[in-house]
C-alpha cells in the first residue's frame, strides 16, 4: 500500500517510502555529500594545529594570528547567505560540486601561502565553501532522505562534522615533528577531489527541486528507481501538489504585503526569532570555538610543547566526536530542553575552572581535564541540540528564512569571538577570558529556564503556544519541561 506525502512540518523530500535498495543507494548518497560537513570540520580545526608554525614562519602578532583563524569565518558567513538562492537556480547537484571546486582552490591558495597576505586570501576562499556547505548539503539531505529515516541522515552531517575536527587533528599530529604546515593544509585536497567525483559520478539532482523547477519526467525517473512505478506516480503526484499549495501561499502573503523577510518580524514569530538567535549568539559566545581552533596554542601555554600539545588536542577531538554520538542517541528520548540546561550548567562550571586553573597554575593534567569536561559537555548538549532546536522553533512558514538567520547570526558570532580571543587573553589574561565565557553560560542557562520550552513531541502549533506563554510571564504549564499534556497530533515517532 502506497504511503501518502507526508504533511509534518518541514518535510521536503518526495520519497516517502522506498524498499531496502532504495533505503542503501539513498544512504551512499548521504554519506558520499556528507563530505562537504567532513570539509567544515577539517578546514576549522586543522588551521589549530598548523597556526604554531605558521607563527613562526610568518612572524605573527597576535591579532594576526587571530586573523588567520577568523577571516574564514567572514568568508562562510557570505557563503552560506549565498548559497541558498544559487542552489535554488542551478540545481542542488551543481552547486555541490561548485563548492566542492572552491573548496579545492581555498586549499591550494592556503597551502602555497608565500606570507600573512596570500594565506589570509586563502583562508577567505575556504570559508567561501565552509559556508556555502554549511548551507547546502542539510537541504540536499532532507530532499533526498524518506520521512522514516531523515533525522537520522540530517544527524550524519553534524557527526562529519565532527569527524573532519579529529581528522585535521591526526594530521596536525602527524606532521607536527616536521613542522610542516602547508602539508597540514593541503590534505584536505583529498576530500574536496572525493567531493567533487560524487556530484559528477554519483548522486543524482534532488527530485523536489526538480519538480519546482517543472523538470517532473526527470524526477520520476529517479524516485523510479528507488521503488516502483505506482509508488513514483503517487509520490510524484503529491510532491507537485505540494509545490503548487506553497506557491500559491507565497502569492497569497505577497499580496497582502507580507511575504519575504518581514514575516520573521511580525509579533506571533517574534519568540521563535528571539530564542534562535539567543542560542546562536550564545552557543559561540560559550567559548566553544576558542578551544576547537586555540586547543594547541592553549596547551601549550600550560607548559607543553607544540608536538605534545596538538597530541592532546587529538584527545579534545576524540571526545568530542564521542558525545556528538551520545547526543544523537539521546536528543529524541531525554528531550532537547533538559540537554541543553545540564549541557549549559556543565559547561559554565567546568569553563570556569579551566580559567582558574590558569590564574593559580594548576599544571597541565588539570588544565586538561577542565578542558575535556567543558568540550564533553558542549558536545553532548547544546552544542548538536542547538541545529535541532532551530528547525523546530519557527512557524513553517518562515522556517528557512528563520533557520537561515540563525546561522547566519551563529557564523558571525564564531567571527566576533575567534577574532578577540588571543587579543583579549593577552589583554587581561587567559583565565579570566574563560571566566567571561562562564559568565556568559550563566546568563544563558537563565535565558533557557525561562523562555526554552520542550519542542519534543510537538507540532508547531504547541511550539507556538508555549513560546508565546513563557513570553507573557504566564505559569509554564506542567508540559513546557517535558511532553506536552495536549494531545500529540504532530508527535514524532
Amino acid at each position: 500500500m502506497v504511503q501518502g506525502f507526508s504533511r509534518e512540518p518541514g518535510t521536503h523530500s518526495p520519497l516517502t517510502q522506498v524498499g531496502p535498495e532504495g533505503i542503501r543507494k539513498i544512504t551512499l548518497w548521504a554519506t558520499a555529500i556528507a563530505l562537504g560537513g567532513f570539509l567544515f570540520g577539517f578546514d576549522t580545526g586543522v588551521v589549530s594545529g598548523a597556526l604554531l608554525y605558521i607563527k613562526k614562519d610568518f612572524h605573527l602578532s597576535s591579532f594576526e594570528q587571530g586573523s588567520v583563524v577568523s577571516v574564514l569565518l567572514i568568508g562562510a558567513v557570505i557563503g552560506a547567505t549565498s548559497a541558498g538562492g544559487f542552489a535554488d537556480r542551478v540545481g542542488r547537484r551543481k552547486a555541490l560540486g561548485l563548492i566542492g571546486l572552491v573548496f579545492v582552490v581555498g586549499t591550494v591558495i592556503a597551502s602555497l601561502s608565500n606570507g600573512y597576505p596570500m594565506l589570509m586570501a586563502g583562508r577567505v576562499v575556504l570559508g567561501l565553501s565552509v559556508g556555502a556547505a554549511s548551507a547546502t548539503v542539510p537541504v540536499y539531505l532532507s530532499e533526498i532522505a524518506p520521512t522514516r529515516i531523515r533525522g537520522r541522515l540530517l544527524t550524519m552531517n553534524q557527526l562529519m562534522i565532527t569527524v573532519g575536527i579529529l581528522v585535521a587533528y591526526l594530521v596536525n599530529l602527524a606532521f607536527a615533528s616536521s613542522e610542516r604546515w602547508r602539508a597540514m593544509f593541503a590534505v584536505g585536497l583529498v576530500p574536496a577531489v572525493l567531493m567533487i567525483a560524487a556530484t559528477l559520478w554519483l548522486l543524482p539532482e534532488s527530485p523536489q527541486w526538480l519538480v519546482t523547477h517543472g523538470r517532473e519526467d526527470v524526477a520520476r525517473k529517479g524516485i523510479a528507481a528507488l521503488t516502483d512505478e505506482e509508488t513514483a506516480d503517487e509520490l510524484l503526484r503529491r510532491a507537485r501538489e505540494r509545490v503548487d499549495a506553497e506557491r500559491e501561499k507565497q502569492r497569497r502573503r505577497e499580496a497582502e504585503g507580507g511575504g519575504g523577510s518581514r514575516r520573521l518580524f511580525a509579533p506571533d514569530v517574534r519568540p521563535a526569532l528571539v530564542v534562535g538567535l539567543t542560542l546562536a549568539a550564545v552557543q559561540q559566545f560559550a567559548g566553544i570555538n576558542t578551544i576547537i581552533y586555540y586547543a594547541p596554542t592553549i596547551i601549550q601555554q600550560t607548559g607543553l610543547n607544540a608536538s605534545n600539545s596538538i597530541f592532546y588536542s587529538v584527545f579534545i577531538g576524540l571526545i568530542n566526536l564521542v558525545m556528538t554520538l551520545v547526543a544523537i542517541k539521546l536528543v529524541d528520548r531525554a528531550g532537547r530542553r533538559p540537554m541543553v540546561l545540564v549541557s549549559l550548567g556543565l559547561m559554565a562550571v567546568s569553563i570556569f575552572m579551566l580559567g582558574l586553573a590558569f590564574v593559580v597554575d594548576m599544571g597541565s593534567v588539570l588544565t586538561l581535564t577542565f578542558m575535556v569536561i567543558y568540550i564533553a559537555s558542549f558536545a553532548g548538549g547544546l552544542g548538536p541540540v542547538f541545529w535541532t532546536l532551530i528547525g523546530e522553533i519557527f512557524p513553517p512558514s518562515v522556517r528557512a528564512e528563520g533557520s537561515s538567520l540563525s546561522t547566519a547570526v551563529n557564523w558571525i558570532s564564531n567571527f566576533l569571538v575567534s577574532l578577540a580571543f588571543l587579543p583579549l587573553a593577552g589583554l587581561i589574561g587567559q583565565g579570566e577570558t574563560f571566566w567571561i565565557f562562564a559568565a556568559i553560560c550563566v546568563l544563558a542557562f537563565l535565558f533557557v529556564s525561562r523562555y526554552l520550552p520542550e519542542t519534543r513531541g510537538r507540532d508547531a502549533g504547541q511550539i507556538q503556544e508555549a513560546l508565546d506563554t513563557r513570553f507573557k510571564h504566564a505559569p509554564a504549564r506542567p508540559g513546557d519541561s517535558g511532553h506536552s499534556s495536549a494531545p500529540q497530533k504532530g508527535r514524532s515517532r
